[in-house]
């Protein structure tokens, strides 16, 4: 699939599993975001681009019956398509989705927007929206005023490379006005329980620019945060970790 990025296809496609594994759920505060300000019901027909493994589909799933998800990596529909089997799932991109127009009610990407963040995406989203259509951005921010969760982005920021990152804020440079308002937040505390393992382990392996690492320099990674987890004074000798997140839930009205 053309215009995925290099980090997103490679990442993604190795760590699909892992991704499925460590990557947080969404607070329960977000049903009621996602009913109120993106007007979500039963009647609705609704997109989830770059749906990923379907930990957002999942949700959106329990809201409105006619739900659409788009992917463009293989290996991570094969997970969405294990874990929702009666979901409609298209092979397509934010700049070709496989949709005629005024397809949807809303467009929700959780966890994926800033891999796409371009005025010709914004089209095509405005392009498969009916007109008083709305697109719903989600992301789940890590807390870093918490020492261990600073300490985590120490390890794995050297890696970053060109790889598009929500917490640039570029992605907001596609909103100029034409297609779509300007985002408007809103902001949940989150917690992400589990083990070790799962909440940091599987889920920073599961970053796309580590999981695309050379084996090398994937296991001095892991080297680092496993000594994070046995010597951090808030970690060593756990078996259940809160891992803290601010979910930061947008909405964008679609413009004539």
């Amino acid at each position: 699939m053309t215009g995925v990025h290099t980090s997103a296809q490679q990442g993604f496609s190795t760590q699909a599993v892992t991704y499925a594994q460590g990557r947080p759920d969404y607070p329960r505060q977000l049903t009621g975001w996602l009913t109120d300000t993106l007007r979500i019901d039963a009647q609705s027909t609704i997109i989830d681009l770059g749906a990923g493994t379907g930990k957002f589909t999942r949700l959106l799933s329990t809201l409105a019956p006619t739900l659409i998800a788009v992917e463009p990596v293989t290996q991570m529909g094969a997970q969405l398509t294990r874990l929702l089997p009666d979901v409609r799932l298209l092979e397509g991109t934010a700049e070709a989705i496989p949709l005629p127009p005024a397809s949807a009610d809303a467009l929700v990407c959780a966890q994926a927007f800033h891999w796409f963040s371009t005025e010709a995406a914004l089209a095509e989203i405005h392009r498969v929206l009916k007109p008083d259509g709305r697109l719903g951005l989600v992301w789940n921010v890590r807390d870093e005023s918490v020492g261990w969760v600073a300490a985590i982005t120490e390890i794995i920021t050297p890696y970053e490379g060109d790889t598009p990152r929500f917490h640039t804020g570029r992605w907001r440079e596609a909103f100029t006005g034409q297609y779509f308002s300007d985002p408007e937040m809103t902001c949940f505390p989150y917690h992400h329980v589990g083990s070790p393992q799962e909440v940091i382990m599987d889920r920073f392996l599961s970053v796309s620019f580590i999981a695309a690492l050379p084996a090398a320099q994937k296991a001095t990674v892991t080297a680092q945060l496993q000594a994070l987890i046995d010597t951090h004074p808030e970690l060593r000798g756990r078996d259940t970790v809160a891992f803290p997140y601010q979910t930061q839930a947008y909405v964008c009205q679609r413009l004539t």
